[in-house]
């Protein structure tokens, strides 16, 4: 049974160097655990969003390098932390720092785009910005509340369902990225028409979902007693689902002001 977070998966915690479900708790994953590691890497991705932010409100030549540094180091860092769960505590850290870096840099042109200009101490009082980081908070928190309640209960037919429409969304993504290569725009991603907005509206849906898979696996991986860095590893895939549904709301809000 897969997390629709490619991230991480039943076989996430099988097998894994030092997991042992007999190991003493100080030296098991915990869902409290995971919980701090999330909340640290959150903290780095706004530090080093903030500071990219303002680079790039100062129309610094070095905000595209950096979006796309970070874009790419995130990319990378992401693919080292999946394939080797044990080097979380370290690759999660730069992660979140390149994550940053990038989320600094693309909120603000999305803010130059399509934000405000009333502010207030140089940050914008309704801005398209302020308004993603609530609606993703609150999808966070609504997701949450949903899975500790068991108002949702996480199925084997979920995870099946979340996993295909998580692969659909990527692989959509991969050919829109191919056809970027010979300037043809894929029809619908950046559309601002209903179809175009609905679109959006099932991919933040997808990304939602997710959150409850992730909470899922966590919970999971802390009851078969992976080993401790695995909190690491499970704040690392909360943060990518975390950027991925941002990303998404960010868009959604865009169409929705260019109508």
């Amino acid at each position: 049974m897969l997390s629709g977070n490619p991230t991480l998966n039943e076989n996430t915690f099988r097998n894994l160097p030092g997991g042992n479900p007999a190991l003493e708790e100080t030296d098991a994953m915990t869902v409290q655990g995971t919980v701090t590691k999330t909340m640290i890497l959150l903290g780095i991705t706004v530090v080093c969003a903030i500071f990219t932010w303002g680079i790039a409100s100062a129309g610094s030549p070095l905000t595209m390098p950096i979006m796309i540094g970070g874009a790419i180091g995130g990319l990378i860092l992401a693919l080292a932390t999946v394939f080797k769960p044990h080097w979380a505590p370290n690759t999660a850290v730069f992660y979140a720092i390149c994550e940053g870096l990038f989320l600094g840099a693309i909120s603000a042109l999305y803010e130059m785009s399509f934000g405000t200009k009333q502010t207030s101490g140089g940050i914008p009082l309704n801005g398209i910005v302020v308004q993603a980081v609530g609606l993703t908070l609150g999808v966070f928190a609504t997701m949450l509340i949903l899975y500790t309640a068991r108002v949702i209960t996480v199925t084997a037919k979920l995870r099946a369902g979340i996993m295909m429409a998580t692969g659909g969304v990527m692989l959509f993504y991969l050919v829109a990225i191919g056809l970027s290569l010979f300037g043809v725009s894929m029809p619908l991603l950046h559309n601002t028409g209903p179809l175009g907005i609905g679109l959006s509206l099932l991919i933040v849906g997808i990304a939602a979902f997710n959150l409850l898979i992730d909470f899922d696996m966590i919970e999971r991986g802390a009851a078969q007693g992976a080993p401790k860095y695995m909190e690491w590893y499970g704040g690392f895939s909360l943060l990518v689902t975390l950027v991925w549904l941002y990303l998404e709301i960010l868009r959604l809000l865009s169409k929705l002001r260019s109508r």
